[in-house]
């Protein structure tokens, strides 16, 4: 029953839903073809997924650190901007409307959860989005971009921890390997922290941000692992609108929430000014708000996607492959020092990333002749499991 779990969980494309075919006399027809042609599918949305996720935390992170150095200051709004966006995602709920509820005699559909309960769900996963978020505000204002970026490859270590509680996530000696390489490439430069020093920031600031950023990291990882047992054990039902209304609904809460911190801080009195002193001018502050909010929404929907494409574990990994990416980027675009000690940390990232993909890559070509079996003998059973 577990190995027909993850075929079918290597099978599935971005519209197919996991309750059992209402039509088991059609199944021929309403089936994909053959296991090849699957397989195929599966990696182009995984790939286009994994693109979603490394396009938009990378401009994410650049722009938010843009914010910043023209003149911004507003923790507040720097937190407002990673789940503000949301309203782009609206018109894509009618795009993806909801499955008619299934007249088959022969099986049960999945009944949807309570309202009740999606509603306290939604709540839960944006109040820990709305410190998530404020955390990550703080990291990114007191360390450079590169420090900042490479800090955050902790999460996969947390990730691991939590996954393997949460989620029953079986480990290997190439995973283990990833998670330890990308471990050591942030913990570089918590120990060279003196490799800042050219960045005027105060010390004090310095350990603020970095234990925001690990704070930060801690609870995103959690947020995955959550997220995936959620649409195992309560939603279990994994299609596009799923992931649409896991994040549009809980980005509700962020962003309530810091409008009222805006409020209540008297940050808002400072927006105006904000925008006039902004080097850039006043249309430079604004574009470059709104394309935060976007960026962030398009790497938010990448990362829940891959969830259960894959696993929470492996939308972490994804997200660290951005990671020897933005410090590069960061030294042409702000002038970053990229010295030798950051190097070697981008070196063992992309080793770790690189060794959890080749253990991926085994899996997947030991489940080609299980795909090629179970479609002959009955493709029903995948279906039923």
């Amino acid at each position: 029953m577990e190995s027909a779990r993850e075929l079918q969980l290597q099978t599935r494309g971005v519209g197919e839903d996991r309750e059992p075919n209402p039509h088991p006399d059609s199944s021929a027809n309403n089936q994909l073809p053959g296991p090849v042609s699957k397989h195929y599918r599966w990696w182009i949305w995984v790939s286009l997924f994994t693109l979603f996720s490394l396009s938009g935390q990378s401009a994410a992170t650049l722009l938010g650190r843009l914010y910043y150095d023209q003149g911004g200051n507003s923790k507040w709004m720097a937190t407002f901007v990673q789940s503000a966006g949301f309203p782009i995602l609206i018109p894509l709920l009618f795009f993806f409307s909801p499955q008619p509820p299934s007249n088959s005699t022969t099986t049960s559909p999945i009944k949807p959860p309570p309202i009740f309960t999606l509603l306290l769900l939604y709540l839960f996963f944006g109040l820990l989005l709305t410190g998530d978020n404020l955390m990550y505000s703080y990291g990114l204002l007191y360390l450079p971009v590169s420090t900042y970026s490479l800090l955050c490859a902790t999460q996969l270590a947390f990730n691991a921890l939590f996954s393997s509680f949460l989620n029953s996530q079986k480990f290997t000696a190439l995973i283990l390997n990833s998670i330890v390489l990308l471990t050591i490439s942030a913990s570089l430069l918590a120990v060279h922290s003196d490799l800042d020093s050219d960045t005027n920031i105060a010390k004090g600031k310095y350990i603020i941000g970095f234990l925001c950023t690990l704070g930060a990291s801690a609870t995103y990882s959690l947020y995955l692992s959550l997220v995936q047992l959620s649409f195992e054990k309560i939603i279990r039902r994994e299609t596009f609108r799923t992931v649409l209304d896991m994040q549009i609904y809980p980005s509700l809460v962020p962003t309530c929430g810091c409008v009222v911190g805006l409020f209540a801080s008297r940050e808002w009195k400072g927006l105006s000014g904000e925008m006039e002193e902004y080097q850039k001018g006043k249309v430079s502050y604004l574009m470059t708000l709104i394309w935060t909010a976007i960026t962030w929404q398009i790497s938010s929907i990448g990362l829940l996607r891959l969830i259960f494409e894959v696993s929470s574990l492996f939308s972490n990994v994804v997200s660290t492959l951005a990671l020897p990416v933005v410090p590069i980027l960061a030294v042409l675009c702000f002038h970053d020092k990229l010295d030798g000690v950051k190097v070697i940390a981008m070196v063992l990232a992309i080793w770790g990333f690189l060794s959890y993909i080749y253990q991926h890559y085994l899996d997947d070509s030991k489940s080609k002749p299980a795909a090629t079996s179970g479609n002959a003998t009955s493709g029903s059973d995948i279906e039923l499991c």
